[in-house]
């Protein structure tokens, strides 16, 4: 009985704009400590999975690091492990890249070959769940499936978002939509399958072509009309952190008292690629709480229901709220941070306010992301001494202090450096250079 693991870990993740201009949307770093690939690669060793492929092609460098040999999750291993499968030209004219979800699963058909496992598992690299996959394969096997699918309610809101399923009394799926306008339901598929091998390279075979193929346009909906396609229900905590909201909303979450999402089971435990940092120093005024601070930091300021990643520094008078502050920030002393994201190596000079006032107006740029008053820093950013930023602003990576042509930076505003836009435009050699 074998099962493969291929974690599709590609993607852009445009929805989380600024964050991931510069990274993989799996990794992009959750919870201080973890990235949003951890999640996929520790349910799989806790399932008893040690046959992972990962698929990665935007931006790779930081997820390929991460991941190195697969150490962490014991995936280090000389049968089976983990391997990183890149995009590659095959035959003479026949494109290297990815294009849409089956399309990678197809264009390593002969490693899924190579591998021959009974069932294959398709998982998305930038969900936030725990999950005991055997307990969905065997459910598969029982079922006598050709495709199991995994799914749960989301709110109405959301909906169209995903991939919207209806079913009969056997579990056996009889509609699949994908991303709808207008949804007729709001059970949504997680991006979870399980395939009997032999049928999927049978589909694939069928369906996929060079130009764009996609399960949940291209494949699902042929396969519910002519093969045994069941849902599968799974009815703990799952997340798609797609967009800023949900990434930020989902973090924070982890700052509750009895957090829906347990980082804490010694049963099912998150593993990671830890840095060797000193452990958390807080210095004789400081004050923190309801927060998670990670290894390496130095808080002699306040922190309030926030997340704190490696090696933050927070100055004596500084104040962090209802924030996430990823690596080797400097929030310099009495500046008061509510409501934001600020990603690695970002400096905030001394009186500087981010997060402030009670208008709400949308990131003139980009209104469908930023609306509900949060504001997003990006890598190596300097936010200039004494500067107020209001709320649902946006800062590009490496904008420094001659990019601020004022300190009172209004609701809705959007501030650019030259590499950061080159950066977000896909110039590859400044994102090559914002990666050194």
């Amino acid at each position: 009985m074998k099962t493969l693991a291929l974690i599709l870990a590609g993607g852009r993740g445009t929805r989380l704009d600024i964050l991931s201009t510069h990274r993989a949307k799996p990794s992009v770093p959750f919870a201080g400590k973890f990235r949003l690939i951890d999640f996929a690669l520790s349910n799989c060793v806790n399932s008893g999975i040690y046959n992972v492929g990962v698929l990665t092609q935007y931006l790779p460098l930081s997820l390929n690091n991460h991941i190195g040999i697969g150490k962490p999750w014991d995936l280090d291993r000389r049968m089976g492990g983990v391997t990183i499968l890149q995009p590659f030209r095959g035959k003479p004219g026949v494109t290297g890249w990815y294009e849409g979800t089956a399309h990678a699963i197809y264009k390593n058909i002969s490693f899924i070959r190579d591998k021959a496992p009974e069932d294959v598992v398709i998982l998305s690299g930038d969900h936030v769940y725990e999950m005991d996959y055997g307990e969905m394969v065997e459910y598969h096997r029982q079922k006598g499936a050709d495709l199991t699918i995994a799914a749960q309610p989301v709110p109405y809101e959301d909906a169209n978002r995903f991939g919207i399923l209806d079913y009969n009394e056997e579990m056996k799926i009889t509609d699949f939509v994908e991303k709808p306008e207008n949804p007729p339901s709001n059970l949504a598929s997680m991006g979870i399958y399980v395939f009997k091998k032999e049928v999927l390279l049978d589909v694939l075979e069928k369906y996929c072509t060079e130009e764009d193929s996609d399960f949940g346009h291209h494949i699902i909906p042929p396969m519910i009309e002519k093969e045994g396609v069941y849902l599968y229900e799974f009815d703990d905590y799952w997340k798609d952190v797609g967009t800023l909201a949900a990434y930020w909303e989902s973090s924070l979450e982890l700052t509750d008292p009895i957090p829906s999402l347990n980082l804490y089971n010694e049963e099912w435990k998150l593993h990671t690629r830890s840095e060797e940092r000193p452990p958390v120093k807080f210095g004789e005024k400081a004050c923190a709480s309801k927060s998670l601070v990670s290894n390496g930091s130095i808080v002699n300021g306040v922190v309030e229901n926030s997340i704190i990643s490696p090696g933050v520094y927070i100055e004596e008078g500084a104040v962090v709220k209802d924030s996430i502050i990823f690596n080797d920030t400097i929030i310099r002393s009495n500046s008061v941070i509510e409501k934001a994201i600020i990603d690695t190596e970002v400096e905030v000079m001394a009186n500087s306010r981010i997060g402030y006032g009670d208008d709400y107006t949308p990131n003139k740029d980009k209104p469908e992301l930023l609306s509900n008053g949060l504001n997003v820093i990006a890598k190596r950013a300097t936010i200039p001494e004494g500067t107020t930023i209001a709320r649902n602003c946006r800062v590009f990576s490496y904008v420094g202090v001659d990019d601020f042509e004022t300190k009172e930076i209004e609701s809705g505003s959007t501030i650019t450096s030259e590499i950061g836009e080159k950066v977000a435009a896909g110039d590859e050699m400044h994102v090559r250079e914002l990666n050194t």
